[in-house]
């Protein structure tokens, strides 16, 4: 009958034999003796063996032995059913079956697949899929019959030929540089201060700090492998925050050239050797920084009365505008009134006076200098009496030192 061929049936019957001279019988595999009745009793694999069919398959007991099948399998209708049996439906009753030959016990062996193999629908022996199921930790490769178990790179395959392990790279090949930190699967390299990460992943390069930024250091910035330092003009030295310069007084410290007639007057990074003030004719020299002109020398008519040597010294770049120096009458008369200017060396116009009281006025600075340089300005206060009928006038030759750097 048709689909008869899809259903699987397999009968062992066990042949109880007595032995010659013997009365214990001996059951053959997939049957135990029932001692009580003497018979070979089916055993049921699908109770007694643990997982006897795995993943989507169904086992179902036979006698002498077991099947299994997919539980998609059609109905199964065991090792006796009749396939040619059909309900009575007629309206007479059923004739009763004939008698048939006795059905002596036959042996017959049961269809059963290798390890790795299930059976089909048609009752054939297929290979089973083991990926499926998640036999392996990671990469899984089915093969007839069995799989095979592989490892992500990075990990390695455990003995169990299932599970995966991290490998610590840092630990077999140190593949970086400098230093190496595993990681699950992996691992990174990292560098040391100083050092920045090639784009490679593995080398290290010198990072630049002085590339960074200007103002790393107040004069120069010199860079080394894996560091840098801050260097300072000649004149200075480098301060504890490793940045920044600071002037050496040369004077003080007896660090410097000058001449026992000379006065030693320090820079910033530097320092000058002035030698002693000369007055020329009609001028007298009154003290170490003044000359005189006597009012009874008719050279000294127009003249100024007096001449005061003064000293300082400028950054290179001073931020303008900047108040400098400040100048005021000593003596005030009454009925007189001042007036100050800068008589000579402004002709760069990089100087004004701005009067700040009666008596008093303030040299500003209009534009920066970069030094080295050295300026003589000649600021005059003239002194005007209306009550007399008087007008004089003073100077302060002022010389202005300009040092090299902004510091």
């Amino acid at each position: 009958m048709p689909g008869f061929g899809r259903i699987l049936t397999v009968t062992i019957l066990a042949l109880c034999l007595p032995s010659p001279g013997n009365a214990q019988q001996q059951c053959t595999n997939g049957f135990d003796l029932d001692r009580q009745t003497g018979q070979c009793l089916d055993v049921d694999e699908c109770r007694t063996i643990p997982e006897a069919c795995r993943g989507d398959m169904m086992c179902v007991n036979q006698n002498g032995g077991y099947l299994c099948i997919p539980r998609t399998n059609p109905v199964y209708r065991g090792p006796y059913s009749n396939p040619y049996s059909t309900p009575y439906s007629g309206p007479y009753p059923a004739a009763a079956p004939p008698l048939s030959a006795p059905n002596y016990p036959t042996i017959s062996r049961p269809l059963i697949c290798r390890f790795g193999y299930q059976m089909d629908e048609g009752n054939q022996c297929v290979d089973i899929d083991e990926c499926r199921y998640g036999y392996c930790q990671q990469l899984c490769a089915n093969v007839p019959g069995s799989y095979s178990c592989t490892c992500n790179p990075g990990f390695t395959l455990n003995e169990d030929g299932r599970s995966c392990q991290d490998v610590n790279e840092c630990a077999t090949e140190n593949p970086c540089v400098q230093t190496c930190v595993n990681t699950y699967g992996s691992f990174i390299c990292r560098c040391d201060p100083g050092y920045e990460l090639a784009d490679d992943g593995v080398h290290c390069s010198d990072m630049d700090e002085c590339s960074f930024s200007e103002f790393l250091c107040q004069h120069e910035c010199v860079n080394q492998p894996g560091t840098y330092f801050c260097s300072c003009p000649p004149g200075y030295i480098l301060l504890d925050d490793n940045r920044s310069c600071q002037d050496i007084n040369e004077c003080e410290h007896r660090n410097h050239t000058c001449t026992l007639q000379q006065t030693c007057y320090n820079l910033q990074g530097g320092f000058k050797c002035i030698d002693p003030i000369r007055c020329d004719e009609p001028y007298l020299r009154i003290s170490d920084n003044r000359c005189m002109c006597p009012a009874e020398n008719p050279g000294c008519r127009d003249q100024p009365f007096t001449i005061l040597f003064r000293d300082m010294d400028v950054v290179s770049g001073r931020s303008v505008p900047a108040d400098i120096f400040q100048m005021q009458a000593t003596t005030r008369y009454p009925g007189a009134y001042y007036i100050f200017q800068i008589k000579s060396g402004n002709e760069g116009r990089e100087f004004y006076m701005r009067q700040t009281g009666p008596i008093s006025a303030t040299l500003v600075m209009t534009r920066p200098i970069k030094g080295p340089r050295d300026i003589q300005l000649d600021l005059e206060m003239i002194t005007v009496n209306t009550v007399i009928n008087f007008r004089g006038s003073s100077v302060i030759r002022l010389r202005i030192y300009v040092s090299q750097y902004p510091f």
